[in-house]
């Protein structure tokens, strides 16, 4: 890459995010880290050239803010990374759309499709499509998240729903809004670990409590697809899967070892 300043912005959240702001650190590059919650920001180390922000963007217009601050301090960002979750399409469309407005380098890291383990397994365009698949009386656990929650449950009829959302009080009013009952939801977060490794205990346990039949779950890739798929398999569960939404039109989307191969080193460690 044809470097022009040492500074990045990388916007990512808990999964290759910390990993990647590591590398890019060791390489001497000065990063602005943009996450979405204290407890997402606790898994990037504490250096001295990284800056943490914390809190919503604040869509196209934050974008712009951001970008055109840096610029006024005579410290562009040499290129945004875009590292969000691969369901989190509102903010990678408006990274795409700002930065190809503003003329600023834009990269994204793919994350890997997971090859498929699950012999059952099903994968679904969209929630829509559960209406199509028989669910009666089976036993249902939606790990989708909590927005999507009220989607699923207008579709999977006959179906006893369940479902893993994380511990916050806007999860918790969206699951109750969809009808889940509380004995019904795990409030909890993601298991921490090295890269590549899965923690399944606790999603064994849920199976096992509520004689789980099917599990929903999303195409993200990484270590929780596959954690759902190294389960289901073992278990012999049904496995729909949400497919992954298409990447932002346009952009260069790179998996982890290439984007680092690309950025390179910034100018001062040439």
């Amino acid at each position: 890459m044809n470097c022009t300043s040492g500074r990045l912005w990388l916007i990512a959240g808990t999964g290759e995010g910390p990993r990647l702001a590591a590398a890019l650190l060791a390489c001497g590059w000065e990063l602005t880290v943009s996450v979405v919650s204290q407890a997402a920001g606790r898994a990037y180390p504490r250096h001295r050239l990284l800056q943490l922000e914390v809190g919503a963007i604040e869509g196209s217009a934050g974008i712009q803010r951001r970008l055109g601050a840096a610029r006024l301090q005579q410290r562009p960002y040499q290129c945004v990374i875009d590292a969000s979750h691969p369901f989190a399409v509102q903010i990678s469309a408006q990274l795409a759309e700002t930065c190809g407005l503003l003329g600023q380098p834009l990269l994204r890291l793919l994350r890997p499709l997971e090859p498929p383990l699950a012999p059952r397994q099903t994968l679904l365009s969209d929630l829509q499509e559960l209406a199509g698949e028989d669910l009666d009386g089976q036993r249902l656990l939606l790990a989708i998240g909590a927005r999507q929650l009220a989607t699923a449950a207008a579709h999977a009829s006959g179906a006893a729903l369940f479902a893993r959302v994380l511990p916050t009080p806007a999860s918790l009013q969206q699951a109750r809004a969809a009808g889940l009952p509380d004995a019904h939801l795990a409030c909890l977060r993601p298991a921490d670990g090295p890269p590549g490794a899965t923690s399944l205990g606790i999603e064994q346990a849920l199976l096992l409590q509520w004689r789980i039949t099917v599990v929903l779950c999303r195409q993200s890739g990484g270590s929780t697809e596959r954690g759902w798929q190294q389960l289901c398999a073992a278990r012999n569960l049904r496995l729909l899967m949400l497919a992954r939404p298409a990447e932002p039109v346009g952009v260069e989307g790179l998996p982890l070892p290439e984007l680092l191969e690309k950025l390179g080193q910034p100018p001062s460690r040439l």
